[in-house]
C-alpha cells in the first residue's frame, strides 16, 4: 500500500492546520471537498491516519526530563512486563526491539531523583530483569512524518494517462 501526491499534500494540509477541516482544507488544495472526505476515509481505513488529538508535551506538565530505557525481560515474560509499564504513567510508550534488549521505552519525569524511582519502580517487576536508561538533553530532530509521506508518493506508480474516445464519423 502507498500514497500519491494527491494523498501527501492532504496529509501536509492536516499536519499544518490541523483544525481547519475538511471544506477549508479543499478549498487550499483546491481539489472537490468530497475527494479530500474520500481520501481522508481511506486514509483513517488503511492506519495511515491514526488520530487526531492534541499533542501534548509533557514539559509544561511538570516533566522536563526525557529519558529512554532499554530493558531486559525474564525468559517469556514480555505480557507481565507490559502490564507493569502501563501502571507506570510517566512511560509514555514502549517498543519491543531486536539486540540484545527487549524493550525501549520512552518516560518522562520531573527531575533526575523521580527518574531514579522510576527505573527502581520499573525493576521491581520481577519479568525486568535489567535497565539501562539514557537521559535525552535536547531534541534535534522534532517527530515528523512529512519527508516520509513525499517519498511514499514520489515512488506510487502513475496513473496511465486517459485516452479520448475517437468522435464516430
Amino acid at each position: 500500500m502507498t500514497i500519491d501526491a494527491l494523498d501527501a499534500r492532504i496529509l501536509a494540509e492536516l499536519r499544518a492546520d490541523p483544525r481547519a477541516g475538511l471544506l477549508e482544507t479543499s478549498r487550499r488544495l483546491g481539489v472537490a471537498r468530497g475527494t479530500v472526505q474520500a481520501r481522508v476515509s481511506k486514509l483513517e481505513a488503511r492506519g495511515v491516519i491514526t488520530g487526531y488529538g492534541p499533542e501534548v508535551d509533557p514539559a509544561p506538565l511538570g516533566y522536563p526530563i526525557l529519558a529512554f530505557i532499554l530493558l531486559e525481560l525474564a525468559q517469556g515474560r514480555l505480557t507481565e512486563a507490559v502490564d507493569a509499564l502501563e501502571e507506570i504513567p510517566e512511560v509514555l510508550d514502549a517498543h519491543a526491539i531486536s539486540g540484545p534488549q527487549d524493550l525501549i521505552c520512552r518516560i518522562v519525569a520531573r527531575d533526575t531523583e523521580h527518574l531514579q524511582h522510576l527505573v527502581t519502580r520499573i525493576l521491581s517487576t520481577r519479568s525486568i530483569t535489567r535497565a539501562t536508561s539514557y537521559i535525552a538533553l535536547t531534541k534535534q530532530v522534532d517527530h515528523r512524518t512529512g519527508p516520509l509521506e513525499r517519498e511514499a508518493a514520489s515512488r506510487a506508480p502513475r496513473p496511465a494517462p486517459r485516452r479520448r474516445r475517437g468522435r464516430a464519423a
